[in-house]
């Protein structure tokens, strides 16, 4: 089972290799890394990489992936909707975290350290949320200064700040970290509130699918 993962930060690539070899042994991860479209996306909008997400899997599929990853929250939506003409399974990681968090009730707090995330993950939980016949309300949580930690190698000051963050979150039933990258801060986090992080639930989805085509 091949499964192409696109990223855009080389740190996603061991935590999902460390998880691959921890829950799905079998599965061959091939790893794109494409930082800059993170920067356009920030700059211009998610449809601005549409022809670049559209290229990377053009390429995936021509290397033989049975399905694709993004990895990445804010171009999630962008490459899942190009999925029919890929003519591969697109996930985006976050999306068995979202089913969870509506699942887990009505106040959904959003916590992120690039603002270009909010829209699309935002628009993702109400998707849930209508698919489950849920109401739900959703705040968002944006952590001022951490993105620059991040993009200086601070990764513990990075997870620092997110933590805080999360533990000062009262008014909501469950807490989101809404990028790939503030998984971590999960465990930092000394809330009662549950803590839902996209890595490992969205990669066992992806798992599925590649079982499910290579079996159909």
């Amino acid at each position: 089972m091949n499964l192409t993962l696109v990223h855009t930060s080389p740190v996603h690539v061991p935590v999902f290799d460390a998880l691959r070899d921890a829950d799905h042994p079998g599965l061959e991860l091939r790893h794109v890394v494409r930082e800059e479209l993170l920067v356009r996306a920030a700059t211009e909008g998610p449809e601005a990489v549409t022809d670049q997400v559209r290229t990377l899997l053009e390429a995936a599929v021509a290397d033989g992936a049975d399905a694709v990853l993004c990895t990445c929250s804010t171009l999630g939506a962008v490459a899942e909707g190009l999925a029919l003409e890929a003519g591969v399974p697109v996930l985006r990681v976050d999306r068995p975290m979202a089913a969870r968090a509506v699942a887990e009730g009505e106040q959904v707090a959003v916590v992120a350290t690039v603002r270009s995330t909010f829209g699309p993950t935002l628009d993702l939980v109400e998707e849930e949320a209508a698919r489950a016949g849920r109401a739900v309300d959703v705040r968002t949580v944006f952590v001022e200064g951490a993105w620059e930690r991040f993009l200086a190698g601070d990764r513990d000051g990075y997870l620092a700040l997110v933590a805080e963050a999360v533990d000062s979150i009262t008014d909501a039933d469950v807490v989101v970290l809404a990028q790939a990258s503030l998984a971590d801060a999960a465990e930092r986090a000394r809330t009662a509130l549950p803590v839902l992080s996209s890595p490992r639930p969205g990669l066992l989805a992806a798992a599925s699918e590649c079982a499910s085509v290579k079996s159909a």
